[in-house]
């Protein structure tokens, strides 16, 4: 297994590799110096920037490179998931990864595997340091470049890469899209030069071609003809053709089709971004999207957003409860990966969508999902049911915190660098809200009409301090709005039966409200575990504390007889 010390044998570079590619040396102007001069000069820094490399750093570029030619992916995973960052928070907290062109060096110029290191390179300055607008297209070229490599080779690529890398590679790709599209909005804020170079070249990150990588790589792995045929029962193999039957092509196929799904949410399309998941069965367990977990977690996410979005409250409540559980239960087995910190981010961005959804249409969820929301947004919630303004305004705050970073698809005119942007977070925000007005009187009524059986109109109207007119109205709209499409399980997220997803309903007899709240028994089984295992934690944690009583007594009591002796 590959270890820290990265075995103790010599791994010598090419300097010449470096020499040959380093064009444009800084401080170089052509004609100062003769054909010899320049190349000396340019293996003397290339050399210079070879041996900066710390040792420990080149060694692993080496069990990487050697990996990767051999695929041997279960090492390579362990290289990726653990190496890459451990050297990373080592070394380069604050700075970049050596350059591309000197790392050429220690793998003999080898085109794929410098193609990854960029991908990893430029991931590396996204993540902790302020990439430029070179930087932004040199990282555009690159996917451009492994994409190409990919998608138009005569056969299927030996290349093996863990399932890991390649979910981080697509959605480190539209993350770095997204990013571009803000960047690219605010040309308030960028020089003269640079509104001139994002002028200059509209295919840089331009969202046809993003989706057209997405959309290709799905059609090269035929993953919907596999996700179908496995579906019906038929042969998928037979489906699978030729690319799709090796797992490169696979998993990058399926991983595109969580990508457009937040594609189609950042640009606000989500009877799109449903409708992408046809295919994929979330109810499986064993689900291809279970094999990584930030996968996994980024499905739901978008999943009950969009939910969320189109007014399906209680479909984005079942959503992020299910995923939120799963987080919550395996969080001690993924506290030293790589991925925890997005994980939990998201988690806590999914709590506050929640919050939201609860809120808006009321229904139980699962006592330690409860908890963990009473903990972390009760304050909200509670103001969130009384209404009004401070309700509204709450739901904004929770709804900018935990929403995707929508995108504006079309470029700015650069021909009014001073013009003020249009903020897509505040356009989606606006249409959110003006669903949830409505929906607000849900939960203000409900806690009124938990507390009777019957009672007359003017009555509540007297309580609530509204016209008996105008409540009946607001009546009206509850039961409209307590009636809404859920899904049945099946494949199409979209399908569903309308149903009551509230526990209390009325009726409206003239001036007369009759009430009637069907009460869900309490899951005792779960309750009783749940406390069953409270109490074994403390058990041990007490038998725990008493042993090390005992051995430090113990220790106490022979230390005066060894001093006698």
């Amino acid at each position: 297994m590959y270890q820290d010390n990265f075995e103790d044998e010599e791994f010598v570079g090419n300097i010449d590799v470096v020499a040959d590619s380093y064009a444009n040396v800084a401080g170089i102007e052509e004609g100062e110096y003769d054909d010899d001069e320049l190349l000396q000069q340019q293996q003397q820094q290339a050399q210079a920037g070879v041996q900066a490399i710390p040792e420990q750093v080149r060694r692993f570029l080496g069990h990487l490179y050697r990996n990767l030619l051999s695929s041997n992916v279960s090492d390579l995973s362990y290289n990726y998931e653990n190496q890459f960052a451990r050297l990373s928070e080592k070394y380069y907290a604050k700075a970049s990864w050596p350059d591309p062109m000197f790392v050429a060096a220690l793998v003999g110029d080898d085109g794929i595997f410098l193609t990854l290191y960029r991908e990893l390179y430029y991931r590396h300055i996204y993540s902790r340091l302020h990439p430029s607008l070179e930087t932004r297209f040199r990282s555009f070229e690159n996917y451009c470049d492994l994409f190409n490599y990919i998608l138009n080779s005569d056969g299927p690529l030996e290349l093996e890469l863990p399932n890991q890398w390649l979910w981080d590679i697509v959605d480190e790709f539209i993350y770095q899209f997204q990013s571009f599209c803000t960047h690219r909005s605010r040309l308030n804020k960028r020089t003269a030069e640079e509104v001139e170079l994002l002028k200059a070249n509209p295919q840089v990150w331009n969202t046809y071609s993003v989706l057209n990588v997405l959309y290709s790589l799905i059609q090269k792995s035929n993953i919907n003809q596999q996700l179908l045929a496995s579906q019906q029962g038929d042969d998928v193999v037979e489906a699978a053709g030729q690319f799709g039957s090796r797992a490169l092509y696979k998993m990058l196929g399926y991983f595109s089709i969580i990508g457009l799904v937040r594609v189609h949410c950042m640009l606000g399309d989500y009877t799109l971004a449903l409708q992408t998941l046809e295919n994929i069965d979330l109810n499986n367990n064993r689900g291809l999207f279970t094999r990584v977990t930030a996968c996994h977690v980024t499905v739901y996410y978008y999943v009950g957003f969009a939910y969320l979005m189109l007014g399906r409250y209680a479909d984005a409540t079942q959503a992020f409860v299910h995923i939120l559980t799963f987080v919550a239960r395996t969080k001690h087995y993924h506290q030293r990966a790589a991925q925890f910190d997005a994980v939990n981010k998201k988690a806590e961005q999914m709590y506050a969508l929640l919050a939201i959804a609860v809120s808006l249409c009321p229904t139980r969820v699962d006592e330690l999902i409860h908890a963990s929301l009473r903990e972390k947004y009760g304050d909200q919630q509670h103001k969130m049911q009384r209404g009004g303004d401070e309700a509204l305004e709450v739901l904004s705050e929770l709804y900018l915190f935990a929403c995707p970073k929508f995108i504006m698809p079309n470029p700015p005119s650069y021909d009014e660098p001073e013009a003020v942007p249009v903020e897509p977070q505040e356009y989606q925000l606006k249409i959110f809200q003006r669903e949830a007005k409505l929906q607000l009187i849900v939960p203000t009524l409900r806690s009124f009409l938990k507390l009777y059986t019957t009672m007359s109109l003017d009555q509540l109207a007297t309580v609530l301090d509204v016209e008996a007119d105008e409540l009946r109205n607001q009546l009206m709209v509850y039961k409209q709005r307590y009636r809404q499409v859920k899904w049945t399980g099946n494949a199409d997220l979209l399908a569903g039966e309308v149903v009551p997803t509230t526990d209390l309903d009325f009726a409206l007899q003239q001036d007369m409200i009759f009430i009637a709240e069907s009460r869900v028994g309490r899951r005792y089984a779960d309750w009783f575990i749940r406390n069953t295992n409270k109490m074994q934690d403390l058990i041990n944690t007490m038998e725990s504390r008493q042993k090390n009583l005992v051995a430090s007594a113990g220790k106490a009591e022979e230390t005066p007889v060894e001093a006698k002796a």
